[in-house]
């Protein structure tokens, strides 16, 4: 199993860009999770079959309609151990 750690930037918060990253990790089936940061920014880590992270990878780049995405930063993680199934949200 893949696993991979995005930064999301831009107006991303207050958006539903959490809510809508939850629907689409859980359409691919992936695990993982998605958390806003206290610099605005969207925090995720996804793990699943490297063809539906790219899936996911590419929608991040949109997002939910009023979201708009300025950067995104992908690493892969070391560890997918720390990973809910069915992908959540934390707060």
């Amino acid at each position: 199993m893949a696993c991979r750690h995005f930064i999301v930037s831009g107006r991303v918060q207050g958006v539903f860009y959490r809510a809508s990253t939850q629907r689409k990790a859980q359409q691919l089936n992936l695990a993982g999770w998605v958390r806003n940061l206290p610099n605005s920014n969207v925090e995720l880590v996804a793990a699943g079959d490297d063809a539906l992270l790219d899936r996911l990878e590419e929608w991040l780049w949109q997002g939910p309609d009023m979201a708009v995405v300025t950067q995104l930063d992908v690493s892969d993680c070391v560890d997918a151990k720390d990973v809910d199934m069915p992908f959540g949200v934390r707060y």
